[in-house]
């Protein structure tokens, strides 16, 4: 059958044609979040010490992050979810909740995680990067510190001198055990370091199952706590490359490639960059309290020379 003197099939191309101009020019004027054409990463960053907080500077912890997390895999069109690390460690279990978090969400949405080292990622810090399915660091990135830490200060001597008794009252024989203003027992050191054990033997399976062949089996240093610099990491299979956020994801995904920074917000729309004046006002703890938590977070960044 012919429509005038042209074919059907040719009027069927046409038409084809046609409707394809119409809904390149209809893409065109949606919102590039919404466009499939345009490939999108989102940015999540994970920074700072996790779990030790003050009210101006919070820790990082899973219900800081868990929103965050949760809007950056169910962004529309995502190739992938990046995640930007810069944290020397702190409490192993909200590290390893965070992780857990990661690796949830993004098998149920089927993404892809590629996580970009900044200045460190050690300890828990390095923990949370090995949620991602492939770990990019810069060439001086500080990257290890697989063990478990604890620190704490004995004043029994110190009381003592200022004439200042010391009065304890439990129901188990081990609940004061480690207070500072006592003298210290070895066998309350030697029931730490079994639980450090634990810990730290929990740790090292979690890098073996993620990182698996990719280890340099032949290190002896590789869990003893010891941490190195990106081109060192790379050689021993801790990470899987060296290279940039930017970089990386336009090589990867092509120069248009949209890289929104998921963030928390707050009141208006604005990013949260803690928690709000009336949270402060209201939680504020004591000055001592906030000092000494300070002082924690700024030892751990000082081990690795930041």
């Amino acid at each position: 059958m012919r429509r005038g003197t042209e074919p059907d099939y040719v009027v069927v191309m046409k038409e084809t044609s046609m409707l394809g101009r119409v809904q390149a020019g209809f893409r065109k004027l949606l919102p590039q979040r919404f466009r499939a054409d345009i490939p999108i990463v989102p940015v999540v960053r994970l920074s700072g010490v996790i779990g030790i907080s003050s009210p101006l500077k919070p820790g990082l912890t899973l219900a800081s992050a868990a929103r965050v997390l949760e809007r950056a895999f169910t962004t529309r069109n995502a190739r992938a979810v990046a995640l930007a690390i810069n944290s020397p460690g702190g409490s192993a279990v909200q590290s390893h909740l965070i992780f857990q978090r990661v690796r949830a969400l993004a098998e149920e949405n089927e993404v892809p995680v590629i996580a970009f080292v900044e200045d460190v990622a050690a300890s828990g810090g390095y923990m949370i990067a090995c949620a991602a399915d492939e770990i990019i660091c810069d060439a001086s990135s500080i990257v290890g510190s697989i063990g478990v830490i604890g620190a704490s200060f004995g004043f029994d001597k110190l009381i003592k001198k200022l004439g200042v008794e010391r009065r304890i009252y439990t129901s188990g024989e081990r609940k004061a055990m480690l207070d500072p203003f006592l003298p210290e027992k070895p066998e309350d050191v030697e029931r730490l370091k079994g639980i450090q054990n634990e810990i730290h033997q929990g740790f090292i399976a979690l890098v073996e199952a993620r990182r698996g062949a990719k280890l340099d089996g032949r290190e002896k240093a590789l869990f003893s706590g010891e941490f190195w610099s990106g081109s060192r990491a790379r050689e021993l299979g801790l990470v899987d490359a060296l290279g940039d956020l930017r970089s990386v994801l336009r090589t990867r995904y092509g120069d248009k490639v949209k890289t929104p920074l998921i963030a928390e917000r707050g009141l208006f729309g604005r990013r949260t960059q803690g928690i709000s004046v009336v949270g402060q006002l209201l939680n504020r703890p004591g000055l001592v309290e906030e000092t000494v938590s300070a002082l924690e977070a700024r030892a751990l960044w000082a081990r690795y020379g930041l």
